[in-house]
């Protein structure tokens, strides 16, 4: 980990880059900025001390989303890289949490924007009325020209029931693990067996969203936000067997387990790159039907 020192309007890197490091914030303020440059230039947010950016490079190589341009003279960050991210989070296990919300919020904030493109896509209405406003087409073309395409890459394989786990425990089918609209407070690592996921669980629009297998998670966006749950988890056979993995408890794994950390950060990186195509998929294929 190397600290680095930049004055005022230094660039620390540019929107469409490709990197293996985030950065933290020692001392100073940055800005974040799409479109850098150019007539359409967005300052999105300031960053203070203590504050992360650049996460996703780190993760798995995600592209720059955005230009980071420092805001005050005798900026001081901290670059760390992948192969020093077990360390950073032994010293800092706060952060591990801290960089899921951020990638949470950044999921939250684009499966709202997904769910209104794909009402315009389903409903003619709708679609005709979207496309009457002008904010929410300029939008549209903005995303699907201005951010770069994303490779979703198979999650590796790896057994979760190895190593250090916190609590374990097996149900039978049929256990409703949490309902829609419980509060959320855990997630969930599959062990064995398998959990569907529903939407109106025991009504008339009753729908299975996806089925979870070994080695996966669900219930994170919970866990992350505390957030109520959006949908009801069903256990679907015998001896399913779940670890529960609460906030408090990521210090632990992080120092026992860490590739367990590392899992549920890719995955977590996963899910936000397959969200980002399909929205790109929706936005070309309503944009598309403008032109």
């Amino acid at each position: 980990m190397v600290e680095k020192h930049f004055n005022k309007g230094d660039v620390i890197f540019c929107e469409g880059d490709s990197g293996d490091s985030f950065f933290h914030i020692i001392k100073g303020k940055v800005d974040v900025i799409v479109n850098y440059g150019k007539d359409d230039e967005t300052k999105l947010t300031e960053l203070g001390p203590g504050k992360i950016f650049g996460e996703m490079a780190a993760l798995d190589y995600y592209r720059r989303s955005a230009t980071i341009v420092v805001a005050e003279d005798d900026t001081v960050v901290k670059e760390v890289s992948q192969e020093e991210i077990d360390v950073y989070f032994d010293e800092q296990p706060e952060k591990i949490l801290e960089i899921m919300r951020n990638i949470s919020s950044r999921i939250r904030d684009l499966t709202k924007d997904y769910n209104e493109v794909l009402d315009a896509l389903n409903d003619p209405q709708t679609a005709n009325r979207k496309k009457q406003d002008a904010g929410f087409m300029a939008k549209i073309k903005k995303f699907l020209f201005g951010v770069p395409a994303q490779t979703v890459q198979e999650l590796q394989e790896a057994d979760h029931s190895k190593g250090f786990a916190r609590k374990v425990e097996t149900y039978p089918a049929g256990t409703i693990v949490f309902k829609e609209g419980d509060p959320g407070d855990c997630m969930y690592d599959v062990h064995f067996g398998k959990v569907g996921i529903y939407t109106g669980y025991g009504t008339d629009d009753e729908k299975l969203i996806t089925e979870v297998y070994p080695n996966r998670f669900f219930g994170e966006m919970g866990m992350i936000d505390n957030e109520t749950r959006s949908a009801t988890a069903v256990v679907l056979e015998n001896e399913t067997t779940l670890e529960t993995i609460y906030p408090d408890d990521l210090a632990d794994l992080i120092k026992k387990n860490p590739p367990k950390v590392n899992m549920i950060m890719m995955y977590l990186s996963n899910r936000l790159r397959t969200l980002t195509n399909d929205y790109t998929a929706a936005c070309k294929k309503l944009y598309d039907g403008e032109n």
